[in-house]
């Protein structure tokens, strides 16, 4: 895909977007930072019902070390793995009081030294929290990145690094959450909805979906009586082989 169709595509997703964020809620980096752990493998949704209940009573490193895993994963039991996350985020609270005085650092050696975050978590906290024109690649942005042509590549980091290379540098801080946003709301995974599409000119994917035609009440009706004949006959057929 050309240079001047990928700043097409994004000047559209701006406008439709001006400003786009996570649909995580948090109020500090570190409640981001704990939210977008949570967040592998299960959705934001799921994430924000527990953490809404989680803050209200630890919203801290040191509050939340002060649980213990077991009590932590009476917090997060709701959200996939929670076994596994709570004893993440209890290390990951341990090592910022420890090595960051209780505070998210602002470095991607840092952020992946700490358990249950890796690259694409690093790339989140960097960007949302500390406005770094970082771009996460996860598997909706993978895919919406490869299926457009916008860039293209084998695995996550290859379409980062390409992202990185054509997205314009006025689009670079948002990019990320446009794309997720495009690929969770528009560019589904099993049925892309190219009609609504407000790229799908741009787009170079060649097997568009299109619109689907109602059917009218008749037309209904008559595939009703169609099913209905259908049952008879196989039900007379049954009858005359016993």
């Amino acid at each position: 895909m050309n240079a001047v169709k990928i700043a097409e595509i994004f000047e559209r997703l701006k406008q439709a977007r001006p400003h786009p964020t996570t649909e995580l809620e948090y109020r500090t980096p570190f409640e981001l930072l704990v939210a977008v752990i949570l967040s592998a493998q299960a959705t934001d949704k799921s994430v924000n019902k527990a953490t809404q209940v989680l803050y209200r009573h630890a919203n801290t490193p040191q509050a939340i070390l002060a649980l213990g895993v077991d009590g932590l994963s009476q917090y997060i039991r709701t959200i996939g793995l929670f076994n596994t996350k709570a004893k993440n985020v209890i290390e990951t609270c341990r090592l910022l009081i420890e090595r960051h005085g209780g505070e998210v650092p602002e470095s991607r050696e840092a952020l992946e030294a700490l358990p249950g975050v890796g690259r694409k978590t690093a790339n989140v906290i960097l960007n949302t929290a500390f406005g770094h024109p970082t771009i996460a690649v996860d598997t909706h942005i993978f895919r919406v990145s490869n299926r457009t042509g916008i860039a293209k590549g084998k695995d996550v980091r290859a379409v980062e690094e390409r992202l990185n290379k054509v997205v314009p540098e006025q689009y670079k801080q948002d990019a990320h959450h446009w794309l997720i946003l495009h690929g969770r709301y528009v560019c589904l995974a099993r049925k892309p909805g190219c009609p609504e599409c407000l790229i799908a000119d741009l787009c170079e994917f060649k097997e568009k979906t299109k619109k689907e035609v109602p059917q009218t009440a008749a037309a209904k009706k008559q595939s009703i009586r169609r099913k209905i004949a259908q049952l008879g006959r196989k039900q007379s057929r049954r009858s005359g082989s016993r």
